[in-house]
């Protein structure tokens, strides 16, 4: 008799994660298919300054920009005032030195991926970074593609592979671990969790 062994690792936290995005450039946001080009701006640039104000290491790629893609869209360029974006050649992000450089030099064992498209931009690091050694996490709805095809069959390979997907504000919220935290108001307002605002300031009135 066979036991099928479940991957569920340590929880997420802001001293073992980093974020890496992928490939979230203005050519590539065209071609998108599975979410709105609005609701996938929103989470991705919700996840990028969630990321940031809870202090963690983020890594950002484009493909081509000047002869292929275009530039990332210029909303994620916003979030991340004074990012860099490494620009490479490598379908995989992974195989280009400067990107798995940055990567290892986040000195954290956690990855969070997202990138367009969410089974090759996403997908090929988060499953090389697993071989690596490392945990990785795809946010699947910071990570757009072309058809309903890719999307679940790239979900299906990435959890073959030992990749752990979710979306994006449950790994954010995982991270910051606490509504006490002093974080907590600034990465709700990211995440665009109005509701969750509201609830603090209702619980604030109450004690008042």
């Amino acid at each position: 008799m066979t036991t099928t062994k479940l991957h569920n690792p340590d929880p997420l936290s802001a001293s073992n994660a980093a974020l890496v995005l992928v490939d979230h450039q203005v050519g590539l946001m065209t071609g998108i298919r599975d979410y709105s080009i609005a609701e996938l701006k929103h989470n991705v640039v919700g996840l990028a300054k969630a990321a940031r104000t809870l202090g963690l290491p983020i890594v950002t790629t484009t493909t081509s920009s000047d002869t292929l893609w275009g530039p990332a869209f210029p909303e994620l360029v916003a979030a991340l005032p004074g990012q860099h974006f490494i620009d490479r050649t490598t379908v995989n992000a992974w195989d280009d030195p400067r990107v798995e450089a940055a990567i290892r030099e986040t000195r954290r064992s956690k990855l969070i991926f997202a990138g367009v498209s969410l089974e090759v931009c996403a997908a090929f690091p988060a499953m090389r970074a697993v071989r690596e050694g490392f945990e990785a996490y795809v946010a699947v709805d910071a990570s757009g593609t072309f058809s309903t095809t890719k999307r679940e069959t790239g979900i299906t390979r990435l959890t073959q592979s030992g990749v752990v997907t979710a979306d994006a504000s449950s790994l954010i919220v995982e991270i910051l671990g606490d509504n006490a935290s002093p974080k907590a108001p600034e990465v709700y307002a990211a995440l665009g969790m109005d509701w969750a605002m509201l609830v603090g300031q209702v619980r604030e009135s109450a004690a008042a």
